[in-house]
Order: C-alpha cells, then structure tokens, then sequence
C-alpha cells in the first residue's frame, strides 16, 4: 500500500494520536540539561546518539529575554513523531527530539531542522556560517513562529549573515513541498488563537532558482510547533491542527527526498 493511500482514515484519529503521544513519559525526559538565557533557563533531555533513525532536529540559540527557541518542546516533536510513525513509513525517534546550534558538526547528520521563534534570533558569526553550509550540503530549515513586522527584520537579519544574496519568495500551493505526501491545495491558514491573522508562507531556493531545490520554508504570521503542541488538549480548532499536522509531515518528507 502507497503512503498516500494509508492517509484516508487517519486524520480522524490525529488528536487521539496526539494525546497518546503527550501522555508519555520516558527516561529520556527523567534527566534533562539545563540551558540558560534570558530570564528563563530551558530544560532539555540530552541529545540521542544518531542511529539513522529521523530525529526532530531543533536549533538553539542564545536570547536576551527569554528561550522560545524551546517553545512547545517536548510536545511538538513528540506529538510530532506519533504521526510521522503511523502514516507514513517513517520510523521516527520518539522520545523528543536532538537540540544543536548551527554551529555544531553533528546538525549534518539530520537532513531537516526546526527553528522556533526567529524573530529573536541573532546568530553568531560561526553559527550563521554553520548554517550556510548547512543549506550548501544538502539541509532544510523550517522557521517557525513568528509575527510582527520588528520580528521579521530580526529574522531577515539573522539569515542575511549566512545567506546575503538570498532572494526571500512568496510561496504557492503549486510548489512541490505542498504535494510531497499530502495534496494541499490552498494556504489559507491563521495564527493558532488568533483567526483574524492569516499566515503567509516564504522560501529560499538553491541559487535562488525557482526550478532548483527549496532549501528554506518560512512561516510567518504562523505557529505550527503551537497548533502540534497543543493537538491532545483541544485548544485550537481541530481542522486547523490537522492542517498543521499536514504542512509539517510534507516539510519533513520534502526535506529528507530532496
């Protein structure tokens, strides 16, 4: 049976898949590091060892005010591999997810990573080059939670240090990202708790060539991480955290085909 066709029945079992998921708690979440910043630290389980397995990859990085470079974690990238794992054939680490800075040699053993909130990213010099040869040997970056115009400039700033001649581009249902597993035929989507904020959705490609590979997907005025967090809690409407749920799947298999 195709991927595609194992999708018919499971969305009608996504919060349920969710909750299961939130419920667990392992050892690996028993003993966890602490990451300052800001004005709150960030408890983290230690990275696991790569075992070839796709592991949700999350990118750190250093905040004046707070650490929503760890917003919605654990839940997301646990909620996250429940999914991954039933629909798809996938078989995904499922007891969180790994925690690096671009700067870190072992980011490139995982072909897709996450960043939350980059609105408040400001890269050092060695992790904005860590994340231009990141993208140059193959990577993918999801930039994730963000919504105010001052947060893009900062965001645009960050990414300016690794990637200066980057053109930044609108993206449309017609890209491949968007039928990489499900067919999504529109972007119409809003910020989780806040319906009258439409996301909009950008890109970055391989020498700024359309026709080349998407190295970049940007969400902004959007916060999947949120609306997967949150999916077992009944917090947001179950057809936007399904539509969530969709984008992320089709990121993750994009990134790990291409």
């Amino acid at each position: 049976m195709s991927m595609r066709a194992r999708t018919g029945r499971w969305w009608m079992w996504i919060v349920l898949g969710a909750v299961v998921a939130a419920s667990v708690v392992t050892p690996a979440h028993a003993q966890r590091r602490r990451f300052g910043g800001g004005f709150n630290g960030a408890y983290i389980a230690p990275n696991v060892p790569y075992d070839g397995r796709f592991t949700f990859a999350r990118i750190r990085y250093e905040e004046i005010y707070s650490n929503g470079w760890a917003y919605d974690y654990p839940d997301t990238e646990r909620n996250f591999a429940t999914i991954l794992r039933e629909i798809t054939s996938v078989q995904p680490y499922m007891d969180g997810g790994n925690v690096f800075t671009f700067d870190d040699p072992e980011l490139f053993r995982y072909p897709v990573a996450y960043v939350s909130e980059p609105g408040f990213w400001y890269p050092t010099r060695t992790e904005a080059e860590g994340l231009r040869d990141y993208l140059a040997k193959g990577g993918f970056v999801i930039f994730d939670d963000f919504n105010y115009a001052n947060e893009w400039m900062v965001f645009e700033a960050g990414l300016r240090q690794a990637l200066p001649n980057a053109k930044i581009v609108p993206m449309d249902p017609s890209h491949p990202i968007f039928d990489s597993f499900f067919r999504i035929p529109s972007l119409e989507m809003t910020y989780p708790g806040r319906p009258s904020l439409q996301a909009e959705f950008y890109g970055i490609h391989e020498d700024n060539d359309p026709k080349k590979r998407l190295m970049v997907i940007i969400n902004y005025n959007n916060d999947i991480g949120d609306y997967l967090e949150h999916s077992g809690r009944g917090r947001y409407p179950i057809n936007l955290t399904n539509d969530a749920y969709k984008f992320a799947v089709n990121y993750i298999l994009y990134g790990m085909t291409r």
